[in-house]
């Protein structure tokens, strides 16, 4: 009975567990439960297909995540988020020679870091946040972050939790440009009422109507010069 078990688990067993078959085939034989000639021909079968050239695959079994699944998002061609990147990207997140060497898409999550980071002092948006705001994918922003991150712009701070959905990573900017045009720059601003949109009362400048200035009155021409000449000898009138 045992040969016949040790015999059907050859065909199916993996590469691994080649050696604790053949402990189990040998202490049966050991314990009489094997003849001498059945294990003698089941080990030839194990050494066979330990040597065998085709590899033996698993099946492939997806891992089974305790958390849900992450929701999909919208096209990144899709108008809107087109039209907010853009907008985004042209309001200058950074200096002009930094941001020379980011893409459209880049410049929109770097000016949503930017914003969290100079009203809170640190970033703790998750991805999906960043790039929702961004109007990108999840990739382009991760992708944006690391490559800032790389080039020191930013500091990521991870906080891992065992057993538990990790927390969101804390972005810093690290670079003393970028913070200082963060301060320099325009402010953001959530409604219409703080932002101050609207008629603007303003000094204007003060104006006095000046009377017309006196006529001055003709010099007297030098003596000998050409106009005396002209008053002391008129032309003669044409006849």
């Amino acid at each position: 009975m045992l040969a016949h078990q040790i015999a059907a688990a050859i065909e199916a067993v993996r590469p691994s567990q080649f050696h604790d078959l053949s402990l189990t085939l040998w202490r049966g034989h050991a314990a009489g439960l094997i003849a001498d000639a059945e294990a003698q021909r089941l080990a030839e079968a194990i050494e066979a297909r330990r040597k065998s050239p085709v590899p033996l695959h698993e099946p492939h079994r997806p891992r089974q995540s305790l958390f849900p699944k992450r929701r999909p998002q919208l096209a990144k061609r899709h108008p809107e988020r087109i039209g907010r990147r853009r907008r985004l990207a042209a309001t200058g997140p950074l200096p002009a020679a930094l941001a020379a060497d980011w893409t459209t898409s880049a410049l929109a999550v770097l000016r949503i870091v930017g914003d969290e980071v100079r009203d809170k002092g640190v970033c703790e948006r998750t991805l999906p946040e960043i790039a929702a705001r961004a109007g990108v994918c999840r990739t382009t922003a991760q992708t944006t972050i690391r490559r800032a991150a790389q080039l020191g712009l930013v500091s990521i701070e991870e906080r891992r939790r065992e057993g538990a959905k990790n927390l969101p990573n804390v972005v810093r900017i690290i670079s003393t440009e970028w913070m200082t045009w963060l301060r320099r720059g325009p402010r953001t601003w959530d409604t219409a009422e703080d932002a101050g949109i609207g008629f603007k009362n303003t000094s204007p400048t003060e104006t006095y109507l000046f009377p017309r200035s006196p006529i001055l009155k003709p010099t007297t021409p030098h003596k000998g010069s050409r106009e005396t000449k002209e008053r002391i000898d008129p032309p003669p009138k044409a006849r």
